[in-house]
Order: structure tokens, then sequence, then C-alpha cells
């Protein structure tokens, strides 16, 4: 298959991120000073790229800018080239603790301002760490624009006037709360920190984890920080990145204005690129707080970009990309994994090629058997060879990943920073389509020979505590300790501090905001009556499909909890015509993707496809529907993963949290207190008769609503959708939901967790159902300040000012009979108690003196602002839709929202904060180790009740 590119490039040629930007001409005299024009690309006719313009100032900053002016927004990213890689032994985690500090305020942006004056703005905005690059973005409406890189510049320019020892103390307990929450509390969150210890040499630049040893982060001072900025957060080591709707002239003067005075910084060198090699196989082990034991295998291979690279990813995907796969065919068809792949993650010094398994108990569980059954896969690989089909899916599937990866200003600023940073190349879309489409058979089989026969690998097993017997292999390699380095930097040298010109101080004014396009919708009939309703999206020819299902979970009685999600799985294999490995091949062909999905009150099908696919990708999903093969073998399978899975996620306190929040709010005897996934006991007991059952009440056309995002218009997506008129069946009634349980105040109920580093805090009450003007709209007003922003009272107290956790929030989420408020944080166990404390110390105040008049101000800005953000992708443009679709929605509601945002007062959300935040109708939820934590829960004065979940 041939993607027709040339006809997406004059179909879309109102879109000027793909219809390229003719570049104007502005020559380097009428540039800023100091600015320098490197090279402009535009879109070259039959291929897929990303126009920009990247100049240079005379600091060494790189600047890249990209026109799409298809909505009303701007993405603004700050690349620093330094992650975890540029740290020395014993002093990691400093690139990713400096990532935190960038967000506490800078000489002439006040402490918690950057996250305010962002989402004050209407915006959204993060940072990230890796082992080789930091990044800070920023989303926001166009008119903020000036305002984001004042922000930016002042922490590049300015930061360490403000980095005071209480700042970094707090930012190292919030890492050590996320490091707590991601890695120790997670199961097998320990496994890539331990892996690389093993797969690189002592003194690698992986060979430690991003996030930092907790010994390393504790020995760091606020000096060491310091250092650590002067040595890598420099003009010249970074590239600034804006994408969207801009006038370009006004940024690069802007752009010269606010980074143009920020001295350079120490040079920066290329870390070197080392091959690794192992000197023979390596096994390591380690027992953790999991159900399913785990097998990991790693073999080093290349970098990015090497000539290398794209033939093993192909190479990946033969052995382990999805159900067409040899891996799955001989361990998850043949019953010995519940899941297990192989992939080809790349780094800028180093790649490997790994594969995973997650075992089945019911086939024993012993890894030293998985990986015999790993080792005949390889060996069976060297005799089949690689065919024309395994060259054309990756390849297919790469061009349409491609595409789709261009539906967002985000995806394609983040593409250009990227390849800016690593590569000194922002668009390399057709030079990568261009690697792939090249590899032939005799390539994968070269790197096959190359990296993978033969070769010494790490192998790793990862067991349930206490059963060490199903370890694949003895255990014979410890990691090399090596000294800690006397600093934290080396190369320090000739720092220069910025002086600036003009007063910073003042925040820039905001131009008017943008006018916005709310996405214009049609609806339609089916023949049979399905309701459809849609919208034209005209910037990639793509498609957007969701067929929903009213029922879900909700439709299924009690002791059939899960027979929803069962479904759906068994709709996602087998048809009667083809088996599961051939429809996912014929799709893979395509570039599509077709899943079947289920949740508390919804069954689904979300089709994504490339639009001159559209037709074959719905014949497969006509087929899948309307002609399931429910073969024994396939429910077999899949149920075993249901409930292997199922007694996995029953190790995540997070899961448990969740899971039993709900069963204390609605109790057991409603569809909403059990988990749509099921119990062990109702999983364990269904048929495959069940499944069927199901289908008969849940599959129909009565049941049935879509929603479609298309380059094509009605008129031409319309009679594409008439596979479905065949599809019959009234409408199933759900049942009404029972009165929700009467729990005793003044009580704390807490799950056991032996041994987890955190405590899983949870609290609230069922609440209001969803409406979008009335009290539920003016409830998530409400809560806003309270718990609905990053920088609401909740999360600014147990996250920046107590370390406690790594995020605090509240919220409000409603259905159409059914709703409920929450707060909710992960802390530390250490002070569980303390927490609690002040979770109910805040909703307490609020529920009595409620907000301020600059937190109403504050919401107002930033709600009314942030509608500039809501439309952009065909999946986002597809849940507005589906919104008015399934509440039945005025096609004006955002204009009634709008005018409750601007008027609605103080005094009416503090009405409503008093009556829907009465502490006394909330439950309390405490998930952790109960033996450290109980007694200090009762020493606040509560009962504290101990309880299991449903099983």
């Amino acid at each position: 298959m041939k993607l027709h590119l040339k006809k997406w490039l004059l179909a879309s040629a109102i879109s000027a991120a793909l219809a390229g930007c003719a570049y104007d001409g502005q020559q380097a005299s009428s540039l800023p000073q100091g600015v320098s024009l490197i090279e402009a690309v535009t879109q070259a006719e039959n291929q897929v790229s990303i126009p920009y313009k990247k100049y240079q100032l005379a600091n060494g900053l790189t600047v890249i800018l990209h026109q799409d002016k298809s909505d009303p927004l701007v993405h603004v990213d700050v690349t620093y080239h330094v992650g975890s890689a540029r740290e020395l032994a014993g002093r990691s985690g400093f690139a990713h603790l400096f990532e935190h500090m960038m967000f506490q305020g800078s000489e002439h942006v006040a402490d918690e301002q950057h996250f305010k004056v962002v989402t004050e703005s209407g915006g959204t905005l993060n940072g990230t760490t890796n082992t080789d690059r930091t990044n800070y973005f920023e989303t926001v409406p166009s008119n903020q624009l000036e305002k984001m890189l004042w922000l930016e510049s002042d922490r590049m320019g300015f930061l360490l006037p403000a980095l005071t020892d209480k700042k970094f103390e707090v930012q190292r307990e919030t890492v050590k709360n996320e490091r707590a929450q991601r890695i120790d509390n997670r199961p097998y969150g320990r496994l890539n920190e331990r892996f690389n210890q093993a797969l690189y040499p002592a003194g690698h630049p992986y060979s430690w984890p991003v996030i930092g040893w907790p010994e390393d982060l504790d020995r760091a001072t606020a000096n060491d920080v310091k250092h650590f900025f002067q040595r890598w957060y420099g003009p010249n080591n970074a590239t600034l990145t804006i994408g969207g709707d801009f006038d370009e002239a006004q940024t690069l003067a802007w752009i010269n204005q606010y980074f143009g005075e920020i001295p350079r910084g120490p040079e920066v060198k290329p870390d070197e690129k080392t091959s690794v090699t192992l000197d023979k196989t390596r096994y390591i082990s380690m027992q953790d707080k999991v159900h399913l034991p785990l097998l990991y295998i790693g073999f080093p291979t290349v970098y990015a970009q090497h000539p290398d690279e794209a033939a093993l990813d192909l190479l990946a995907n033969i052995l382990g990309g999805g159900k067409t796969s040899l891996i799955y065919k001989n361990l998850v068809k043949e019953g010995f994994a519940v899941q297990a792949g192989v992939s080809h993650p790349c780094q800028e010094l180093a790649c490997q090629l790994s594969l995973y398994a997650v075992a089945n108990p019911a086939k024993g569980g012993n890894l030293a058997d998985i990986e015999t059954k790993v080792n005949q896969t390889i060996a069976e690989f060297e005799q089949r060879g690689v065919t024309d089909d395994d060259l054309q899916k990756v390849k297919v599937q790469f061009e349409a990943d491609t595409i789709f990866g261009m539906q967002s200003v985000q995806g394609k600023v983040s593409t250009l920073a990227a390849n800016q940073t690593f590569f000194g190349q922002p668009d390399m879309v057709a030079s990568d389509l261009a690697r792939y489409a090249n590899v032939t058979k005799a390539d994968v089989m070269r790197v096959f020979n190359t990296y993978i026969k033969n070769k010494p690998m790490v192998v790793m097993s990862i067991v349930p505590e206490g059963q060490t017997q199903l370890i694949a292999h003895a255990d014979n390699f410890e990691p090399t300790v090596l000294p800690i380095a006397q600093d934290a930097v080396t190369g320090l040298t000739n720092i220069a501090f910025a002086k600036s010109s003009f007063d910073r101080n003042n925040m820039p004014a905001s131009s008017a905001a943008p006018s916005l396009t709310v996405p214009q919708l049609w609806q339609a009939k089916l023949e049979n009556g399905i309701n459809v309703m849609g919208t034209e999206s005209n910037e990639t020819p793509t498609v957007e499909l969701l067929i929903y299902l009213n029922g879900g979970h909700r439709l299924a009685t009690l002791d059939k909890a899960g027979v929803a999600d069962l479904t759906a799985s068994m709709l996602n294999e087998s048809s009667l015509k083809r088996s599961s490995e051939e429809l996912a091949g014929a799709l893979d062909m395509l570039g599509s993707t077709i899943s079947f999905g289920a949740s508390s009150e919804q069954s689904y099908i979300k089709v994504s496809s490339l639009t001159e696919n559209l037709d074959a990708t719905l014949a497969l999903v006509e087929e899948r529907l309307f002609s399931p093969g429910f073969l024994q073998a396939d429910f077999d399978r899949v149920k075993q993963q249901a409930i292997q899975g199922l007694q996995h996620q029953l190790s995540d306190p997070n899961y448990i949290a969740s899971s039993g929040f709900n069963e204390l709010l609605y109790g057991r005897q409603s569809p909403m207190g059990i988990s749509s996934n099921g119990t062990v006991a109702s999983l364990s007991a269904m048929t495959l008769d069940d499944v069927k059952q199901y289908y008969q009440q849940q599959y129909r056309a009565g049941n049935a609503q879509m929603v479609v995002v298309s380059d094509l218009n009605q008129q031409q997506i319309l009679p594409k959708l008439s596979v479905f008129s065949q599809w019959q069946g009234d409408a199933t009634q759900v049942a009404k939901l029972p009165d929700v349980p009467v729990h005793p105040k003044n009580t704390i109920y807490l799950i056991d967790k032996p041994g987890a580093a955190q405590s899983v805090i949870t609290i609230g009450k069922t609440s209001l159902i969803y409406d979008a003007t009335g009290d539920y709209f003016k409830a998530y007003l409400m809560n806003y300040p309270l718990g609905g922003a990053f920088n609401s009272r909740i999360n600014l107290n147990l996250r920046e000012d107590k370390g406690y956790t790594y995020g605090a929030r509240t919220m409000f989420v409603g259905a159409e009979d059914s709703g409920e408020f929450m707060a909710y944080a992960s802390v530390r166990s250490d002070v569980t108690a303390n927490a609690l404390v002040e979770f109910v110390n805040e909703i307490n105040a609020y529920q009595a003196s409620g907000m301020s008049d600059d937190e109403l101000n504050f919401m107002r800005s930033s709600i009314a602002q942030s509608q500039a953000l809501e439309y952009e992708t065909p999946y986002q443009k597809a849940g507005f839709l589906r919104m008015i679709q399934r509440y039945q929605l005025d096609k004006n509601f955002t204009q009634k929202q709008d005018e409750i945002v601007n008027n609605i007062t103080t005094k009416e959300l503090n009405q409503l904060a008093s009556k829907l935040l009465n502490l006394d109708d909330m439950v309390m939820l405490v998930v952790g180790d109960k033996a450290s934590i109980e007694p200090s829960l009762r020493a606040l004065g509560y009962q504290v009740e101990t309880v299991t979940l449903a099983q």
C-alpha cells in the first residue's frame, strides 16, 4: 500500500502546517540585531514534513519557529541538552531535581507564580526529564505568547537569586515523593534502574536512574544544584521552539528582547557514543510486591540515528510487535505469558532490543521456562527469516503514525525540538520515512546476526515475594559501586551573570483574547435510526470514528461483573472468517486501529484510519462486530489474561484505593460499587455463553450512537457508514442504581498494604450528576481554587509547602445518574496522619469561608481563556461532540457556560461550597501499611475500621 501523500497535501491546503508556509523573504537586514537566520524550510511537494525557520541569537540560543494558523494557540518549548547522562557517579538525580526547581520562581517571578500565570492565562504547562534532555513547555492562547517568553527567559537567566535552601529542601522531598509514588510503590517500579545497572558498564551515563538514587539526593546541597544550573542551563545549550498562530516578526523581537541579554554558559560538547558490550549473559533478580512473575531481557545495540537503528526496529516488530509476531504466537497464544512484547527503544547514546514476558501462573509461572521459550523463538526467527509482509506492515505503521503525530501543534513542536537538540536538524520526517522505506530483508537478517544471535544479554527476573524458585537463573552479577564524585559538575568556567536593560518585574500585558471557533457539527441518522454526529477537520487526512453503546458494566448482573470488558476483549479476537492474527495483520497493512472496550456506563468501538483506507478499515469493523468468532480457545486465553491482570492490579495501591472508594460509596450490591474489571470470583465463574448472552444484550443498534471527525464532509462520510445500517435490535434498558449505603461519622476506613512506601488517601461522597450549565458545572468552578488547579490550596499546601506528596487534587465527577466528589493524594507513609489533617483543615476552611475575590478572578481568567486549547485535535473534537450527544446538550451550551463563568459571584459559589463540602457526609479511605500508620490515625480521634475489597 502506498500513502497518497500528494492527494493529502492538496486536500489540506487550508492548513499552513501541512500545505507549507511560503518563505516570506524576510532578509537578515530586517531581523533584530544579534539574530541570524540559519535556514528556512518550506513544505516540499509530495513529501510529509514540518515547515520551519531556524534562527540563532548571538548568545548561542537556537530558535525554531513553526507557523500553524489552524487554532488560536501557541506551544512554547524550551529544551536544554542536559539529562541524567550529564551527571556523575554518586551525584545522580540533579537534572530531574532541577526540573522541579525551575518552577519555584525566579528573580522577577514570585514563588509559585509560574503555575499561576500560565494557568490564569488559560494554558497548560509541564516539564520532563530523561537521560539526555530536559524540556519545559506551555500551551496557551495565542495572545499570551509574550508572557510565556518573559517567564521562560527569567528562569533561564535569573533563576539563582531566587533559589533558597528552603525551596531546595521542599523540592527534594517532592522528588522523593515522586520516586515513592512512581517507583517504590508501583509494581515492577524498580525494574529499569536495576536492569540498567547490569546492562551498562559502571559509570556509564545510563547506569543510574533519571530520578536519582535516594542516597545521592540526600547528599546533594543547594550549592550543588546552583552549580549544575550554571554548567548546563545556558542559552547556548538550549533550543527555543514555538509553534502555532503568531506574528513572526513580533515574536523574534520579543525573543531577542527577553533572551538576547542572557550570557552564554560554559561550552557544551556532545557526550561520546561508545559501544556497549557484555562479556557474558548477566542474570539478575529481585522480589517485589507483585502477583505475576516477569522476565525482562535486553541486548545492547546501537544509538539513535545509527544506520542500523531502523532495521533493528523492524526486527523488534517481527519478533514481538503485536498479534502477528512470533513472541505473541509462542508465549501469549500458547498461554505461557499473560503479556509479552519486543521493542527497540533508542536514546542519544545507546539503544537496546528489549523483550518482556509476564508469566502466567496457570502454566506454572516459572521464568526459566519462559527464557527457554524466548530462545526457541529467536531460533525460529532465524529459520523463518523475513517476509515481504513483515517489511510492509512496519513501514505502513510508521507512515500512519507520522501523519497522526501531526494532529497537534505540541506534537510537531516536540519533534522539531528533539531533532534539533540531538541531531541539529529540526525536521527529519522525510528522512526518517526514507530510512524505514529502504530497509531490506537482508538488512534485518544482518542486524540480527550482528547484535542478537548468540550474543550476551541481560536477563532479569522479578518474582512475587517469597517465590524465588520462579527465578530464571541464579544471579551472577553485582553492580560495581564507584567512588562518589567530589564535585557535582565539571567544566564550570567563565560564569557570567545576566543583567537586564529593562525592568523585568513588569509582567507583559496580554492583547485581546483570540476569537474561538467551536467545531461546526452536523447530525444525521442511519437507515436503522442510529444517531451520527460529526464535524469536518481538514488538518490531516484521517478519520476518528467512535461508536458508543449505552450499558457497559451497568448492563451486567453483579455475579457477572467483568463480562462487559471480557466481551469487548473477545470482539478484539477472531471472527467467523479470520483468526485474530489475520485480522491484526490486515489492520497493520492499513495503518489503522480498531479497539473494542467497555467502561462503567458504556461499551465502545474506537476506529482510527487514514482517510484513503477508511472503506477497508470499516469492512474489518463490520467483520468483527457482526461476525465474532467467539472461539473457546480465544475465550480461555482472554479469561485467563483477565484474571491474572486483575490479580496484578490488586497489588497496585492506587487501584485498590479507587476500587475501595467506589465500594464504600455505592456498596457491593451496586454495579458502581464493583469494578468494571470484575472480581476474581466473577471472572473465574464466567463462561463463553455468558459472553454470547451479553453480546446479544449490548451490541444492538438501539444502544448505539456514533461520533465521527474526518477531513471528509457529511455527504462524503455518511455513505461509508452505511455498513452499519444492517445493524438491528432495540435499546436495552439499564437498571436503576440502588440506594447508597450510610456510613458512620468520624470513621477512617483502612485497607492494609503491608510494606507500602506511600499511603493513598481518598476522601469523598456521592454528589451531583452531570449537567452543563447547572449546579454540577458551577461546582466545577467552585472547586477550581480548592483542588482543581495545580496552584490550588490543597496542592500548594501538601506538595509545595509541606512536601508530603507529588500531587493532591479535588474534583467532582458526574454521569447521567451518578456523581462523586473526591479529594485524593498519595503521601509519604510517615506523614499519613499529618496529610489527612491538612486535607480536613483545607476542606473545612473552604466550606466555611469559600473562595476569595482574587481566587474568583483567577478561576474566571483561567477557564475562559482555556477554551482556545479545547478543540485542536480530531480526538478533542470527537470528545466535544460526544458530550453534546451523550447529554443531549444545546449546540450553544459553551456560550451559556461563558456567561456563567463571567457573571457568577463569590457569594453563589461559596453557598455551593457550604452545601456540597460537608465533611460529615464524606467517607475517608486510607490504603497503606496498617502496622505503621494505624496508631497515628487513631491518635487523631477517629474510629479506624479495617476493610477489604470484594473478592
